[in-house]
């Protein structure tokens, strides 16, 4: 009996056997708006495949991301910590102009990382798409993709390693041309494809690595980042449309239609869809004239609601609540950096002792169990040399801080406090500080605080009126 109570308590201490432990799948789309799914309100465009997610799985409303930018967002996605910890606070480009808006070159592999926590644990990782967290530009000594917890990596011309390079063509061209040919420096091999059709590239090389994972009886974690709605745009010939509102829309309608390879492959094998959790999401939000933020203000590189709030689908079928599959939480409060403790929760993974996560396990609410309320605020700070956002610029505040339904914009020292209900007013069309100095006040205090207490960038030099910010990400 006791040998017995001692097997049984063994087991529980040891991690979930495979066949219990999830597979996840994070599509991460590059500059897409949180109105641009036909599921959330694209009347413009339809995205069948991503809207049957949504239709099987859960709608987020309120999900937000780190930043209003590329490469601090997929920071906090990594490491499940505010970037600014790890000094990228705008999209990573040449080696000058990081020193000169104060980041690093790239993220230091001793960060912790979503995939090597799983690594450890067991799991089978892979990454396939854009990184843009080193390896870019003149950046040519980054670490390989693999250093960050990954078995296999294939990425864009902004990662070290095998990648796949677009090929353009437009209407009239003789024939297809090269961009960003000198990131072949960058990590070999290469493949050389059709701009319009890398996506499908990366899930070709993903299915492959899925299929093993299942032959060996892993569970397994895929990065799938497209980059397909960053400008430039570039869809198919014969899908050629007028404007940059229009190719944008030929884009998306691509990228979901290639989405269904990956998809339909899940959903049609029962070892697969019994057991695997796939969320898809954008970084950042949408650059003016392209994408679409709805109702929200605010676009890319702002902390308005359009810049950092991002649609969030949760597509686990056999996984989620009953009574879930087409549900919307708009409610539940969350940020990109709360994924990684959620994750490694409903992996039955902990994180090793010493390590702490700015985000909070939010696994109940992914999973359609309870409507999960944050503990803590979520804080942000403006991409460095982002003071000025839009067409025509606009000078935008520094900080922001969403606590409860509240949302405080302001300067960096406070100045120029803006607050909003969110919950009467998502648009942030009424600024309501006048008639709630008190709340102003600790919202200030503890968006400020929280700015002191971060590792500092460039943003109050670059912020000067007679700055000229400059474009990318």
């Amino acid at each position: 009996m006791k040998a017995t109570i001692l097997a049984f308590l063994a087991a529980c201490a040891l991690p979930l056997a495979a066949a219990q432990r999830p597979n996840f799948i994070m599509v991460f789309i590059d500059d897409m708006g949180w109105a641009d799914f036909s599921c959330f309100g694209n009347k413009e465009a339809q995205t069948p495949n991503i809207d049957r997610l949504a239709a099987e799985g859960i709608r987020f409303e309120q999900f937000y991301v780190n930043s209003s930018i590329c490469s601090p967002s997929r920071c906090a996605l990594t490491t499940g910590q505010y970037p600014q910890r790890w000094k990228i606070t705008s999209f990573l480009n040449n080696r000058a102009d990081n020193e000169r808006r104060g980041m690093a070159q790239w993220l230091d592999p001793a960060a912790p990382t979503l995939a090597r926590f799983l690594q450890d644990g067991g799991y089978a990782t892979g990454h396939f798409g854009k990184w843009h967290l080193g390896g870019q530009r003149d950046v040519a000594e980054a670490p390989p993709i693999t250093r960050y917890g990954f078995d296999t990596s294939l990425t864009n011309f902004e990662g070290m390693g095998a990648k796949l390079l677009p090929l353009a063509i437009a209407p009239g061209d003789a024939k297809p041309h090269r961009i960003w040919a000198d990131a072949v420096r960058l990590g070999e091999p290469v493949t050389w494809m059709k701009r319009s059709e890398i996506t499908t590239g990366f899930i070709d090389a993903a299915l492959p690595f899925i299929d093993k994972a299942v032959a060996d009886k892993k569970p397994f974690y895929v990065n799938l980042w497209p980059d397909d709605v960053h400008s430039p745009f570039w869809p198919p010939v014969d899908k050629w449309a007028n404007g940059k509102r229009g190719l944008y829309l030929s884009v998306l309608r691509e990228m979901d239609l290639q989405f269904g390879k990956l998809f339909d492959h899940v959903r049609n094998s029962p070892e697969l869809r019994d057991n695997t959790v796939i969320l898809i999401c954008s970084d950042n939000g949408p650059e003016p004239g392209a994408g679409s933020a709805g109702k929200l203000r605010g676009h890319k590189g702002s902390l308005y609601e359009g810049g950092i709030r991002s649609p969030l689908i949760v597509w686990a079928p056999r996984l989620i609540a009953d009574g879930s599959a087409g549900s919307t939480n708009d409610t539940s409060v969350m940020a990109a950096f709360d994924l990684p403790p959620s994750l490694l929760k409903m992996a039955g993974i902990t994180a090793p002792a010493g390590v702490k996560f700015d985000g909070e396990d939010h696994s109940a609410a992914l999973l359609g169990k309870e409507a999960t309320v944050r503990t803590s605020p979520v804080f942000w700070r403006r991409p460095p040399d982002r003071k000025l956002v839009g067409e025509p610029a606009k000078r935008q505040p520094d900080l922001a801080v969403r606590d409860g339904n509240w949302k405080l914009l302001c300067n960096y020292n406070g100045s120029r406090p803006q607050l909003f209900d969110l919950a009467a007013d998502a648009p942030e069309s009424k600024d309501v500080a006048a008639g709630h100095p008190e709340v102003v006040k600790r919202l200030a205090a503890a968006v400020t605080a929280w700015h002191r207490s971060m590792p500092a960038d460039k943003g109050p030099q670059l912020g000067k009126p007679k700055d000229k910010a400059k474009r990318g990400g």
